[in-house]
C-alpha cells in the first residue's frame, strides 16, 4: 500500500476519532429530550435519507448481486445493529460509566480476533500499547468513581456482547473491503438497522397506545440538530470513515482510534460545557493517545531489534 493512501487511512481514523469524542455533547441533548429507542430510529432515519440520496442523484453508486448481500449481512447485524441494540438495552441495566468502561475493552477483543481469524500478527509493543489505550479510559472511568457492579450483571453482559460486535465487525471488514465499495457496505449496514430500530420504535409506541409522541421531538430544534449530527455525521460519517480505514489498516490498529474519541469528549467537555479537568484526565489521556500511537507505529520495532542482534 502507498503512502498516500495509508496517510489517508490515519486520517480517516482521527477523523472518525473526532466524531465519536463529539457525539457525547450531543447524545446528551437528545437523552433529555427522547427515550433510547426512539433516539435510534430518528438516528438511522437521517442517515438513511442521505446516503439514499446521494445514491439516488446517483453521486454515490451501489451494485448488488444476492451473493453480494448474503456476504454484506452478517456485517450489517454486527454494527451497527447488534452493537447498538446491545448497548442501549445494555445501558437500562447498567451505567454509562460501566459501559464506557466496558466499550473500551473492544481493542483487546479485536486484537484477539484479528490474530485468530485474520492472521494478523502483534508484537509486543503493538500488544502492551492496546493495553495502555484500554487502562487509559478505565483509569479515567475508575477515578471519576466509576466500577463495575456485579448486580447490573444482564447490562453487563449485553455491553459485553456489544464490544465483541464491533470488534467481529471489525474483522469481517477487512475481509469484505477488497470485494465491496464503502458505500456497498455503508449502505446495508444502514438500511438493515433503519428498518429495525423505525419499526421497533412505531410498533413500542401503537402498543402504547403513544404514537403521537414519536413525532413531537422534532418540534425542539436541539434535538433535531443533535439527530442530524448523530445520524448524518456519527452514523453515516463513521460508517464510510470506519470502512476506509479498515480496507486499508490492520484490524488491532484501527480499534485504539475509538479510545482516542475518549480523549475527544474530554476536551470537548471542557470547552463547551465549560466541565472540569483534572489530573486523571491528563494521566489517561496521555496513556490513550501513547497507546494509540505505540500500536500503530511499533510494528516493526521488534523485527529491527531482531536484526540488529543477529548482526551483533
Amino acid at each position: 500500500m502507498d503512502r498516500d493512501k495509508k496517510g489517508l487511512a490515519y486520517i480517516s481514523a482521527l477523523l472518525y476519532a473526532l466524531i465519536i469524542g463529539f457525539s457525547f455533547l450531543f447524545t446528551k441533548v437528545v437523552l433529555s429530550i427522547s427515550n433510547p429507542i426512539d433516539i435510534l430510529a430518528y438516528r438511522f432515519i437521517s442517515s438513511f435519507i442521505v446516503i439514499s440520496v446521494l445514491i439516488l442523484f446517483k453521486t454515490a453508486n451501489v451494485k448488488y448481486t444476492k451473493e453480494k448481500i448474503k456476504k454484506i449481512l452478517p456485517l450489517a447485524i454486527l454494527y451497527p445493529l447488534l452493537f447498538f441494540g446491545f448497548q442501549t438495552f445494555g445501558l437500562l441495566n447498567a451505567s454509562s460509566s460501566e459501559a464506557g468502561i466496558i466499550l473500551a475493552s473492544s481493542p483487546v477483543f479485536t486484537m484477539i480476533l484479528a490474530s485468530y481469524f485474520l492472521k494478523e500478527k502483534t508484537n509486543s509493543y503493538q500488544k502492551l500499547s492496546i493495553i495502555i489505550s484500554v487502562l487509559g479510559v478505565v483509569y479515567i472511568m475508575i477515578k471519576k468513581g466509576s466500577s463495575i457492579d456485579l448486580a447490573n450483571f444482564k447490562g453487563i453482559i449485553l455491553l459485553i456482547l456489544s464490544a465483541l460486535s464491533f470488534s467481529g465487525y471489525s474483522v469481517m471488514v477487512r475481509k469484505l473491503a477488497q470485494d465491496f465499495t464503502n458505500i456497498e457496505l455503508s449502505y446495508i449496514m444502514i438500511t438493515i438497522s433503519f428498518i429495525f430500530f423505525t419499526g421497533l420504535s412505531i410498533i413500542k409506541h401503537i402498543i402504547e397506545g403513544s404514537i403521537e409522541q414519536f413525532f413531537i421531538p422534532l418540534s425542539n430544534i436541539n434535538f433535531v440538530v443533535s439527530i442530524l449530527y448523530l445520524g448524518v455525521l456519527s452514523t453515516l460519517g463513521t460508517s464510510l470513515l470506519v470502512n476506509y480505514a479498515l480496507s486499508k489498516l490492520e484490524a488491532s490498529k484501527m480499534s485504539v482510534f475509538g479510545n482516542l474519541g475518549t480523549v475527544i469528549s474530554i476536551i470537548a467537555g471542557v470547552i463547551f460545557l465549560k466541565e472540569e479537568i483534572f489530573y486523571y484526565h491528563i494521566i489517561g489521556s496521555i496513556l490513550i493517545i501513547g497507546g494509540v500511537i505505540g500500536t500503530n507505529f511499533l510494528g516493526d520495532k521488534e523485527l529491527i531489534d531482531k536484526k540488529s542482534l543477529f548482526k551483533d
